[in-house]
């Protein structure tokens, strides 16, 4: 397709608006922004965040590209030096991400998550609702460690056998509700999945990196956000979630017919098509398990009065505090290159249970996504525009908790209706860290809810990848995901509001009462 032919529709005139919108609010806050006298750093970092924004919230430029903006930028403004900026971009949670996504990779190759999703839904039941139910139940399992995207594409593939199969035993009016809830299911529960576990949604490990970048006070005193501790709060909220769009779907929105009793025989052949478990994929598995069970127990699990001790403290593990996460996923992820694979592959390689041209599907665009967030985020403390933002919102100091907590989560669940989760979680990260300092609570009461938010965004079909792919199908009117979403919305913004108010402080060790030292520390930077 031509440029002209592209810039012609919706999209790209949007585009080509977007693209000069963020060169003129640069160029104009860069020229004309003196509002931080003393402190001329601040208007060129906020020049900078300006164009990222429009350019990433537009969609102006690839976001990937957008993303390596800091590192030509901040150099030329003088905000931070190129080789203090570089590495910025590459740091643990990066290879976290890599580590977990060559995983869930060798679990798609051998057809391990396949088996695991068949297996969840034929054990749940064979009415409409339970079947429903088993399509959820699996996605949100798989895409709590696989990419949300790469979930959804294979249970609708699923889903949309069961349907066919329904509508030549009953007819498409009557099964018109499964169609719609099913789908609609699908895509729903693989973006609550993602916010059960760090690895499962990029906001998630978004916000680990950027406090930890902010704060790094909270790091020499020990306190982090691990993956237990994450789980601890993510997991039940995760399946709150889903029961409430369960229950919505199939007894509120789309009711089904009792005359609809499906058959299980679609699930059986699909089963059947596999064949037995093999060699492989026990390989997998087993990796698989391990380290989710490395990860979920490497730090204390405290409840109550009652602590698991995390392995890396045993005294038999030599350097144990050393290890991180990242270190876990990669060394993991290593195992699959060196373990022989015992079927034959098409083409030549190492005979391995991953081989060389699995990074050629790794998507390196969200790789640069995270590396210009976590730039962004550097440059925010180093130029000074964070203290500044935080002190502009200080008279919300004494503001009930709750309340802020759940504008916050308003604001966040229908921003990412139309905007990038993982870029716009990015730029409102540094700017949340700012306030909470500023009024004196602990940074994570504004952090984590935001971070969670950026996940509920249930009511277009640009919102978020499952629901496009669920869209795609035709089976859905924009009508009905607007109308089941709205309302998902607004439940999420109650329940990510009233559980982590409740329960959030005690999982993560957070004081209601007092900003911590750490975070009293990095209110200059």
């Amino acid at each position: 397709m031509s440029e002209s032919s592209t810039l012609s529709t919706p999209a790209g005139k949007s585009r080509k608006i977007g693209f000069w919108a963020g060169i003129a609010a640069f160029l104009l806050i860069l020229v004309f922004g003196n509002f931080a006298p003393g402190q001329p750093l601040v208007p060129k970092m906020a020049a900078v965040a300006a164009l990222m924004a429009i350019w990433w919230i537009t969609d102006a430029i690839p976001l990937a590209a957008t993303s390596l903006l800091p590192i030509v930028l901040f150099p030329l403004l003088g905000i931070m030096k190129g080789k203090d900026v570089a590495p910025v971009y590459m740091n643990y949670i990066i290879f976290l991400y890599l580590g977990g996504f060559l995983i869930a990779l060798a679990m798609e190759r051998w057809n391990l998550h396949k088996r695991i999703a068949l297996n969840i839904i034929n054990l749940i039941g064979s009415s409409s609702s339970l079947i429903v139910l088993g399509f959820m139940i699996a996605t949100a399992f798989l895409s709590m460690w696989i990419s949300n995207t790469a979930t959804t594409i294979m249970m609708v593939a699923i889903g949309l056998a069961v349907i066919k199969s329904t509508e030549a035993t009953f007819g498409e009016k009557l099964t018109g509700n499964l169609s719609t809830s099913l789908l609609l299911g699908i895509a729903y529960s693989a973006s609550v999945g993602g916010m059960a576990t760090l690895v499962g949604t990029p906001p998630n490990l978004a916000l680990v990196r950027i406090f930890e970048q902010l704060f790094p006070g909270a790091a020499e005193v020990g306190y982090n956000i691990s993956f237990g501790q994450w789980m601890f709060f993510g997991v039940p909220l995760s399946i709150l979630m889903l029961a409430v769009i369960w229950v919505l779907l199939t007894q509120v929105f789309f009711k089904g017919s009792k005359d609809t009793e499906l058959s299980r025989d679609v699930i059986r052949d699909e089963k059947k098509a596999l064949g037995r478990i093999q060699y492989e994929e026990i390989v997998v598995l087993s990796v698989f398990v391990a380290t989710a069970l490395l990860w979920v127990f490497r730090t204390d699990i405290s409840i109550g009065s009652f602590t698991i001790t995390g392995w890396t403290k045993w005294s038999w593990v030599a350097n144990g505090p050393l290890i991180d996460d990242g270190t876990i996923a990669v060394a993991m992820a290593l195992l699959l290159f060196l373990i022989p694979a015992r079927r034959k592959e098409a083409g030549e390689g190492y005979g391995t249970i991953l081989e060389f041209d699995v990074f050629k599907k790794i998507p390196w665009h969200i790789i640069l996504l995270f590396g210009g967030g976590f730039a962004l985020a550097k440059g925010f403390s180093t130029s000074g525009l964070s203290a500044y933002v935080g002190n502009a919102f200080a008279e919300l100091e004494g503001t009930p908790v709750f309340i802020l907590i759940g504008i916050l989560c308003a604001t966040l669940t229908f921003l990412t209706e139309l905007t990038s989760n993982t870029a716009t979680t990015e730029m409102i990260l540094p700017l949340l860290a700012a306030i909470a300092v500023a009024i004196k609570i602990h940074p994570l009461l504004l952090m984590i809810p935001a971070a969670l938010s950026a996940s509920c965004a249930f009511m277009m079909p640009v919102a978020t990848p499952p629901n496009a792919i669920v869209f795609g199908s035709g089976r859905i009117q924009i009508a009905q995901m607007v109308k089941v979403g709205i309302c998902i919305n607004l439940i999420g913004v109650v329940l990510i509001t009233l559980l982590f108010y409740l329960f959030g402080p005690a999982v993560f060790g957070i004081d209601l009462s007092t900003m911590p030292e750490w975070a009293v520390s990095a209110k200059g930077q």
